[in-house]
């Protein structure tokens, strides 16, 4: 076969059982033939075009360690990928979601200098994958989604792992809120969930992934991170087809602003946060008391739908969760547990043990949905312009 021989160009590993058989390949394959440590040597074994069979993988693997692919065709492998039905929705996702936080690690790096340049570079990765895993949920509905994350594994920094779980949440639960959603709306909702933590680049690590309880002076510089998302993406004009930057930077600003006005940065309510931000809510929150991690046992789906009920009208939208809820459980919320989540609870914070209180005393839901009207529950009425620039307008 032929061998070439190739620098400065950057590489990612792949899966010997992840390339594509019997079809002409979208990509070249390398392997690093270099025998010393630290030292790369990489050299193509099979051209872009070739056919490869179930005998050139065996022979692959008794030859060479590893095999690698160009960063310039990561697209192309991502797209084979997702389209050839002999890989479970698993392998893909874990593959979309290894690429995912090869860009989020760009913008979180803390030694690497941030720059505007790498920032718009990371988000038309990021928008990237995004697409990449709308195709594979297809019509996944969200507790589907919830097993499948269930699958993946789990990385140290827990805000990769969140933002790309709250990611494939939104995308979940936009097209539950609209069926006939078109894909560049569910690209927003899905990368508004992927960089809705942008903000926490400029908070010190120390605070970021303290699973104790906060100072009310950490707590303070927590609070700032959706501001900071919100400059970041204020500096440069960043242009990437197909994304709209207002958009991204309300579900940044506003993804911890409550549905009665107690949330922050500028205590704003209801149908004044945009639609996208108070479906990120919902999914951060869920997130947050569901999936495993090392520092805190997690709450059962029931148990979790129970605890976020009592924040309804508060903290989340009110139609939104009825819908989130009829997505997720089909038997209706049966969870036994009677405590709740202060409204200052933080979704992206790590906890060694989750801050469940005795409910608080609250109105009647006649009270609470007043403002909206009761008769137009479960609707999402006045949501229709998702994107547009008018403050109240999403």
């Amino acid at each position: 076969m032929e061998k070439e021989r190739l620098s400065k160009d950057s590489f990612f590993s792949v899966g010997f059982d992840l390339i594509l058989l019997g079809e002409n390949l979208p990509y070249d394959l390398y392997i690093n033939s270099s025998t010393r440590e630290n030292r790369e040597r990489f050299v193509r074994i099979f051209p872009m075009n070739g056919r490869l069979s179930t005998e050139d993988i065996a022979t692959f693997k008794e030859k060479y360690h590893q095999l690698y692919v160009l960063e310039k065709q990561r697209q192309s492998y991502l797209s084979s990928l997702v389209k050839n039905q002999n890989f479970t929705d698993v392998q893909k996702t874990e593959v979309i979601k290894d690429s995912a936080i090869i860009y989020l690690n760009k913008i979180f790096d803390p030694g690497k200098e941030f720059t505007t340049s790498i920032l718009e570079e990371s988000i038309e990765g990021c928008k990237e994958s995004v697409e990449h895993m709308i195709d594979v949920l297809g019509d996944y509905e969200i507790n589907q989604v919830q097993d499948l994350i269930g699958d993946l594994s789990f990385h140290d920094f827990y805000t990769y792992d969140h933002s790309i779980n709250v990611s494939m949440y939104c995308i979940s639960l936009f097209k539950a809120m609209k069926p006939g959603a078109k894909k560049e709306e569910l690209v927003l909702a899905g990368l508004g969930g992927l960089l809705h933590d942008l903000g926490k680049i400029k908070i010190p690590t120390t605070i970021i992934n303290n699973p104790g309880k906060l100072s009310d002076e950490d707590f303070e510089t927590i609070k700032q991170h959706p501001e900071f998302g919100g400059e970041l993406l204020d500096e440069g004009d960043h242009c990437c087809d197909g994304v709209d930057f207002e958009v991204i930077r309300r579900v940044i600003m506003e993804h911890h602003e409550n549905y009665n006005g107690t949330g922050y940065p500028n205590k704003i309510e209801a149908k004044d946060i945009h639609v996208l931000a108070r479906v990120c809510s919902i999914c951060d929150f869920f997130d947050a008391i569901t999936t495993k991690r090392s520092y805190h046992e997690v709450l059962s789906t029931e148990d979790a739908l129970a605890v976020m009920s009592k924040s309804v009208g508060r903290k989340i939208d009110p139609k939104i969760f009825e819908i989130f809820c009829e997505n997720v459980n089909k038997l209706g919320l049966q969870g036994k547990i009677k405590e709740e989540l202060p409204d200052d609870y933080d979704p992206c914070q790590p906890m060694n043990v989750l801050p469940l209180q005795a409910p608080q005393i609250k109105k009647q839901a006649e009270d609470i949905f007043a403002k909206e009207g009761k008769d137009e529950f479960g609707k999402i009425k006045g949501d229709n312009n998702l994107f547009g620039k008018d403050k109240k307008a999403g």
